[in-house]
């Protein structure tokens, strides 16, 4: 018996020694299955999905990282969001890679691996159990449902505000297993780097409350607190006030991320009213979204990135469905919980982080979304892990049926994975394939004519009418379409559906100055001053409303009004070089030389290339009888174009004043 005990004592030495190398062997396989899996997220394009407003069209975030970038991105609600360590990571991007999309695409898979090692290691810890944190991780880390928030660059904040979250989580074990002022402040600061990179952390003093329950046992008796055993629970009651009051400090940032979040997305109109979508219709869809997040984890087909909301037609039996096998459930959960505590922990964790997200605050149009369960869905792996183990336990052989069920589920979700990428190409095949997979997707018609616009108008047109047949009051398509028909010179056609649009939202003002821009062009200048003059009543720090109603006062010779709103968009905007150049242009007629030359001169200096002005300098140098300058500025413009008559006339008056000019020398 000695002998026997000294074996199983150094097989446990052994396996102890061993672990760590099992563990980076596991780490090395789950970064090897992503790269298989995501390994073409690389060679995907910017999809134009709220991409320009976080990346390509967003000039602020391109100049990079800068104090004045770093000051906006802790200010600013740009994009509906106050989220500013996501901003400074976009910035770091187009600091370091430019407008690559590769490296961009790079930068959210590495995130992604990061979160999955992560998850891996704060199972393994709280829980000692080496192979169902594994394959939790890698659930996690392959399942289809995440490809939106890894192959979407936007998404970074999904990404991202997992990893400080993930951090937190390990940050709180360390805490729970020897509690100290520093390891509390640890958490709160992980949690606090986690709702600047996106709200959806709010959630996540509940999240910790829940692994206290389970792995953690702290509402056990101090001898069972970290036991691993699922045997019977002695509740502490008395130590419940504590592990409560323990969590109040971690909502104070969680209740100012919800109050900036709030007015961000109020903001830019991205918070629907009651109004427009009751409150019944709201709790209905959150209903059957929590079903149907769960079928869709199951089986990952038809997947989309965007999924249109049904308001109030959603049937009444799949609402009371949805609700009666949420509650039992729950019911179940619950009854079960002492023998089988982490049911309770995942089941309330899927349900309480998709709280912030599930559409009570509704916030977009869509009914739900794919990347809302990246942080979810933790919680239901852990609790169908877990369970399948208990439920296999007695079986004989069980860990190669598992070993075999494993591998084939996970080769399942990496296969599916590795095919919902290529629908992440481009915004083409991103909305194609979403108008393919779900019905009445008016937002998918609006993205993929948005997509197609340059390259093919009429294709584009189509699709924006598919749109408004589908949902006739959809402001976006309205304005895309007068847009484009405004772009192709049908302006009584574009002119209506601006018209119609600003109807239903009278805010979208690059929509009303599209508009303007018609009624000038179509010879009706009062109705465009009329228009302009609406938008500086309610936007008065428009400085492109100044300038073109600037340039229509002026093509009606009300000179002195026209030069007070091209100072007013100067003064709005000092980089404005059409503004200088106008500016100029009204200088030199009023004989102000001086003021005629800074001004092109300043036009210059913010356009290189402007030709126009270059011409403008020459001739005021040339009736200031300064032939060498003004050679040397005609002599510019015709070498940017040298088709440029202007310049090429005004040159060889140039030469013949200085012949006269030599030949009076001579005469002398």
């Amino acid at each position: 018996m000695l002998k026997l005990s000294k074996t199983k004592a150094s097989m446990n030495v052994k396996n102890h020694i061993s672990d760590p190398h099992l563990k980076l062997i596991i780490g090395l396989f789950l970064i090897l299955s992503i790269v298989i899996a995501y390994g073409k997220v690389i060679k995907c394009d910017f999809v134009g999905f709220d991409d320009q407003v976080y990346i390509t069209e967003n000039s602020q975030v391109q100049k990079g990282i800068t104090l004045d970038g770093i000051a906006w991105a802790f200010t600013t609600f740009h994009g509906a969001n106050w989220h500013p360590l996501t901003w400074l990571s976009h910035m770091l991007d187009c600091e370091l890679y430019g407008l690559h999309p590769m490296a961009h695409h790079w930068t959210n898979l590495i995130f992604h691996m990061a979160n999955t090692l992560l998850l891996f290691v704060v199972l393994e810890l709280m829980t000692g159990a080496i192979w169902k944190s594994a394959f939790v991780a890698a659930l996690f880390a392959l399942h289809p449902l995440h490809v939106e928030s890894v192959a979407w660059v936007s998404e970074r904040k999904d990404v991202l505000s997992t990893f400080f979250g993930l951090l937190m989580i390990g940050a709180y074990y360390r805490y729970v297993k020897a509690p100290d002022f520093k390891k509390y402040a640890l958490v709160f600061i992980f949690l606090c780097l986690g709702l600047m990179a996106k709200p959806m952390l709010v959630t996540f003093p509940f999240a910790i409350f829940l692994l206290d329950f389970w792995p953690l046992k702290r509402f056990q008796l101090k001898d069972h607190r970290l036991s691993q055993s699922y045997g019977k629970i002695s509740f502490d009651f008395k130590g419940l006030s504590r592990l409560i009051l323990e969590k109040i400090p971690l909502f104070v940032p969680v209740f100012i991320s919800c109050i900036l979040t709030f007015f961000a997305q109020k903001s830019e109109g991205a918070v629907q009213a009651l109004a427009s979508l009751p409150l019944k219709s709201r709790i209905s869809n959150a209903l059957v979204s929590y079903i149907n997040y769960v079928l869709k984890a199951i089986w990952p087909s038809n997947l989309a990135v965007f999924y249109p909301h049904l308001g109030d037609i959603l049937p009444a039996w799949k609402i009371f469905e949805a609700a009666f096998l949420i509650f039992f459930v729950c019911f179940f959960a619950i009854k079960a919980s002492k023998k089988y505590p982490y049911i309770i922990t995942g089941l309330f964790w899927y349900l309480g982080t998709l709280v912030p997200v599930i559409g009570l605050v509704q916030v977009g149009e869509q009914a739900m979304a794919d990347r809302y369960t990246y942080i979810p869905l933790i919680g239901i792996f852990m609790a169908v892990v877990w369970g399948c183990s208990d439920l296999f336990r007695k079986w004989y052989c069980r860990k190669i049926y598992i070993g075999v069920f494993a591998v084939i589920i996970l080769s399942a979700l990496a296969s599916r994975t590795f095919l919902q990428i290529n629908y992440w190409k481009n915004g083409v095949t991103l909305f194609e394939h979403a108008i393919k997979v779900t019905q009445n997707n008016y937002k998918a018609h609006n993205n993929l004519a948005t997509a197609l616009g340059a390259t093919d108008p009429e294709r584009a047109i189509s699709h924006y009418k598919a749109a408004l047949r589908i949902h006739p009051n959809y402001v976006t398509a309205l304005c895309n379409l007068g847009l484009i028909l405004y772009q192709k010179g049908d302006y009584e056609q574009a002119a209506s559906y601006f018209t119609k649009a600003l109807s239903f939202d009278p805010r979208k003002i690059d929509t009303r100055m599209d508009l303007s821009n018609i009624f000038f062009l179509q010879g009706k200048p009062e109705r465009a001053i009329s228009q302009y003059k609406d938008i500086l009543k309610t936007n008065y720090e428009n400085a492109d409303a100044h300038y073109n109603l600037a340039c229509i006062l002026s093509d009606q010779k009300k000179t002195d009004q026209a030069e007070f709103h091209y100072m007013e968009a100067l003064r709005i905007n000092p980089n404005y070089g059409k503004a200088h150049y106008n500016l100029g242009n009204i200088k030199l007629k009023q004989g102000d030389l001086e003021a005629a030359l800074n001004h092109f001169a300043e036009a210059i200096k913010i356009n290189p290339d402007d030709v126009q002005a270059y011409n403008k300098l020459g001739i005021i140098l040339l009736r200031q009888r300064k032939f060498k300058q003004a050679s040397i500025f005609f002599s510019k413009a015709l070498q940017l174009d040298p088709d440029f008559s202007d310049a090429r006339t005004n040159l060889g008056v140039l030469l013949k004043y200085r012949a006269v000019e030599m030949e009076d020398n001579k005469k002398r």
